[in-house]
């Protein structure tokens, strides 16, 4: 049967076949590799483990003079939350680390055999943390982290390049469904951990490992269903009616894109030596460890800035707080956070989708410019306390944020092409991880430098949110400077024919074999059946964010 062959020659879709198929099988996958973000809601149930099981109800902590080495293997005693966290870090350093390594082979061998390397590996990182968290072996846990973030990396990168050439004639919202659906995974992934922590859990048990186990079932089904329906667009493909503008691209004039066959293709090789490759890594670097700053923040800032405002007793400063109200207060906090969650997803579709319209360079042009403003203005609107305001700057510079990682794989194919997109995207997403690790540790010192100087919690924020402004102003200037690449990095034209007749001898063999089978207008029943599929937990996971966010405003 077709689908136990892996190779990008059996994958090539036949006639008939409706394009609007390919943006469910992205996000089968996007929704599952996604649940990377939301790994947080995980730290507090694993650092409770020993403390639950002894009827404790609470963590039970380590002697002090424990080395580090030996909470590793411990079972007598619970892990800090540090600890746990160090398996985000992990995936989304081994995320930037595997897209940058492995982006090449993914163009070599499709996105079938990509996306099943990503179940693989991401699944069992899953299975794995369900028998640390049995165990109680956080070692297990850190060393399943680099083999989940090798399928982070894998499953993030696997069906962009393939949506691009699905659709040369909206790559911006094409790139926006994909990677808004990886936002939108922690959405969907962190209330469904929830919900199975709750109902595994007992007196004497924390209910975690149970929900690890179920997790790690359910994503590989979906995962699966993912990476076996997907289909690349025949060499050339052009959407009926569609006239491709090959004079200038995204970069001049905000007009078409880049089709397969067009001689603006450059080798990933060449690509990485332009100067337009490093701009848009400083770009990104720059957009990603500003949204991470407020990301970071955004929850304790709005606990400790507006503190008694949010539960009736207005002027009374969070440190004045009894526990039960600081609990009130961190629960309102909850359902901000997912409020930035669903702008950083819708933020990834709309400013993505825009940019087929406006240009990309327009779109970054509007992320630097609007957000430095809207991040200095933060510290005022928080100081002055109105709170919808406060909301509303936060919420847009979260979807600058999103929109930023969706519109640079339709940026780099408008620049390079879209040949090769997909291993420059994974070379450009080091700039997340590297992103990913500065920011962070840049805003705890600054904030702990605030605080040891006297500065009142409130306004502890204000310096590290400038900066962030300054970030963006940075990124103005590299936007301004991305021009069209040079033609000397083109791939030539006998260059180009020889990759689409590399691909077609191979398509050729696999019909000739017997193995494909002919192709068939794709059913409306499959279409809805795919839809609903990814449609459902979207609609769950928006429903339970609003639900979260109503408690704001109680």
């Amino acid at each position: 049967m077709s689908f136990l062959k892996l190779g990008k020659e059996y994958t090539v879709a036949g006639e008939g076949f409706n394009r609007w198929l390919v943006p469910t099988s992205a996000l089968m996958i996007h929704l599952c590799v996604g649940m990377g973000y939301g790994m947080s809601v995980f730290w507090l149930p694993m650092s409770r483990l020993v403390g639950v099981s002894q009827g404790l109800g609470k963590s039970l902590a380590c002697p002090a003079d424990m080395s580090l080495f030996s909470q590793l293997f411990t079972t007598q005693c619970d892990w800090k939350v540090v600890m746990c966290s160090v398996i985000f870090g992990i995936l989304f350093f081994m995320l930037g680390t595997t897209t940058a390594i492995l982006g090449n082979w993914l163009e070599h061998v499709g996105p079938r055999k990509c996306g099943l390397a990503s179940c693989c590996c991401f699944c069992f990182f899953f299975f794995m943390l369900s028998l640390a968290t049995f165990t109680h072996q956080l070692w297990i846990a850190w060393l399943s982290a680099i083999i989940g973030g090798i399928g982070l990396g894998l499953g993030y990168i696997t069906p962009v390049s393939t949506l691009i050439k699905w659709f040369p004639d909206r790559v911006g919202m094409a790139t926006g469904m994909a990677v808004g659906g990886f936002g939108g995974g922690a959405m969907v992934g962190a209330p469904l951990a929830q919900k199975l922590i709750g109902f595994f859990g007992t007196e004497t048990s924390v209910g975690l490992w149970q929900a690890f186990f179920v997790m790690a079932c359910c994503y590989t089904v979906m995962m699966l269903l993912g990476c076996f329906t997907i289909k690349v667009a025949p060499s050339g493909y052009k959407p009926a009616g569609w006239v491709p503008k090959n004079t200038g691209n995204m970069v001049d004039d905000g007009h078409g894109g880049l089709i397969e066959a067009s001689s603006f293709n450059v080798e990933t090789s060449k690509a990485v030596r332009t100067p337009q490759f490093w701009f848009c890594w400083f770009m990104l670097f720059l957009n990603i460890a500003a949204g991470i700053g407020v990301l970071a923040m955004a929850s304790p800032l709005l606990q400790e800035v507006f503190a008694g405002n949010l539960i009736g007793m207005p002027g009374v400063p969070f440190d004045q707080l009894t526990d039960a109200q600081k609990g009130q207060v961190a629960m309102i906090a909850a359902g901000f956070t997912g409020l930035l969650s669903l702008f950083n997803i819708g933020g990834r579709v709309v400013w993505a989708s825009l940019s087929d319209k406006l240009g990309r360079k327009t779109v970054y042009f509007i992320y630097s410019i609007v957000g430095a403003i809207l991040y200095a203005s933060i510290p005022t609107l928080a100081s002055s306390l109105n709170l919808v305001l406060f909301l509303c700057a936060v919420c847009v510079c979260i979807s600058f944020y999103g929109g930023g990682f969706s519109t640079i794989p339709a940026y780099l194919a408008d620049l390079f092409g879209t040949q090769f997109v997909g291993a420059i995207h994974g070379r450009l997403l080091t700039a997340w991880s590297t992103a990913g690790l500065l920011s962070p540790l840049l805003i705890n010192i600054i904030r702990d430098m605030q605080l040891n100087a006297g500065v009142a919690k409130a306004q502890a924020y204000s310096v590290t949110l400038y900066i962030m402004a300054c970030f963006l102003v940075i990124e103005f200037f590299f936007a301004l400077l991305i021009r069209p690449v040079n033609s000397k990095y083109y791939m030539t034209e006998e260059e180009v024919k020889a990759v689409k007749a590399a691909l077609e001898e191979k398509v050729a063999k696999a019909q000739a074999s017997g193995v494909v089978p002919p192709a068939k207008p794709t059913s409306g029943g499959t279409m809805v059946i795919c839809w609903l599929i990814v449609g459902i937990p979207l609609v769950w996971g928006i429903y339970q964010v609003a639900l979260q966010t109503a408690k704001m405003f109680a």
